[in-house]
């Protein structure tokens, strides 16, 4: 298909198509396993919001659907996109990572003053021996290091560490009501020496590209994937999605077989034509989101769901609130407070600008319901309009 240049493309469409590739017009009828593929992996940096995006996805999920494709090792928790920690499928947590690595490598070099004197191949074999051994702490895999250098920086050590190795948080780390030390093990030990995706999981041996022929992800595919989750988006989005540079060749090469736009601020913005472009008015029923969901933290421009008046205010020094969309749009914050015994769960929402209308406040509340039901064991429950920022 040749490209052509389509209208402007306003926030309001923008926000519809987002929500469209994000399964939060309508909950999808996938399994969990089948939703982490399609979304290219789930923020994960703290346990729980992994379990709370799928929810607000999902028409059937529960956590131990989850929480059991970790402890079969077909999903993990792992360094990829943006240096930060994100839950994928095995095939991905592989393929993406080569696909990054460079960038890994480039964010050792940060850490460079830290670690003079150091032989990083030398670390990386280091640290790979010791995690075969089983599951370390960073605690321990720095130790280990900074025995052997001992006049360099521990934390550039660590990072090093992370960085150079693919380093998968292990369970039961991560597990729905179980959770755990933070331990570390090696992608190809942690998964098995076996097939995975068509490829052997042994290409990543030592963090570095395998043996002739295995290459990372096609960049030309993770494109296509992440306009078919996030689209329709411009390079720039897209490396802040990735966290990588120099994206603008695989745009160009796809540019053939891919329908272009324009935002209202006049940038080139891409996208697939058969991926899903509602109109403007679709109704978009209230989603409550957790801390570090991708759908807000994947585009350059996040005017697509957040209005302007509102940048910010998802943060508070280094909190980060869980957040609610009202109308598809950033609307308000939330928070889940249960007792002890998990016997009662309150959900309290703070509305930005005022107390919206009866209808909304009535959606909302059905929504809220619903996450108490799905995501907790209570048997009393309520939902209450409040302030969680003081």
């Amino acid at each position: 298909m040749v490209s052509r240049t389509h209208p402007v493309y306003g926030p309001r469409a923008l926000n519809r198509a987002t929500l469209a590739r994000q399964l939060l017009l309508t909950r999808a009828e996938l399994s969990a396993r089948e939703a982490v593929a399609h979304l290219v992996g789930l923020q994960a940096q703290n346990v729980k919001p992994p379990y709370f995006q799928l929810h607000a996805r999902l028409a059937r999920f529960r956590p131990e659907e989850l929480s059991a494709l970790m402890e079969s090792r077909e999903v993990v928790r792992m360094v990829t996109l943006r240096s930060t920690i994100h839950t994928h499928t095995t095939e991905d947590a592989l393929a993406l990572r080569l696909l990054v690595q460079p960038a890994r490598d480039r964010e050792v070099g940060y850490f460079r003053a830290g670690l003079a004197g150091v032989d990083l191949e030398r670390l990386t074999e280091l640290a790979r021996a010791l995690v075969d051994t089983g599951p370390r702490t960073m605690a321990e895999i720095r130790e280990a290091l900074s025995k052997e250098w001992p006049e360099a920086d521990p934390q550039a050590l660590s990072v090093a560490a992370r960085c150079r190795l693919p380093l998968v948080q292990v369970t039961p780390r991560g597990l729905w009501g179980r959770s755990g030390q933070v331990r570390l093990a090696h992608l190809e030990q942690w998964v098995g020496e076996r097939q995975v995706g068509g490829r052997q999981v042994g290409e990543l041996r030592a963090g570095r590209p395998g043996p002739a022929g295995a290459e990372p992800a096609s960049a030309d595919e993770v494109v296509r994937r992440y306009l078919r989750a996030f689209g329709p988006a411009s390079v720039k989005d897209m490396q802040t999605w990735s966290g990588l540079t120099r994206m603008r060749a695989a745009f160009e090469r796809l540019r053939p077989e891919l329908v272009t736009f324009r935002d209202q601020a006049g940038v080139e913005l891409f996208d697939l034509p058969d991926a899903p472009r509602p109109d403007p008015d679709t109704p978009a029923p209230p989603r409550f989101l957790p801390e570090f969901d991708n759908v807000l933290l994947s585009h350059a421009d996040r005017s697509r769901l957040v209005p302007a008046d509102l940048k910010g205010r998802t943060w508070k020094g280094n909190q980060a609130y869980c957040t609610l969309l009202v109308d598809g749009f950033l609307a308000g914050l939330w928070r889940l407070d249960e007792d002890e015994k998990g016997e009662r769960a309150e959900l309290v929402v703070e509305l930005f600008g005022g107390t919206g209308t009866k209808g909304t406040r009535e959606e909302i509340v059905a929504e809220g319901e619903a996450l108490l039901a799905g995501m907790t064991t209570a048997t009393r429950t309520s939902v209450r309009f409040g302030s969680i920022t003081g």
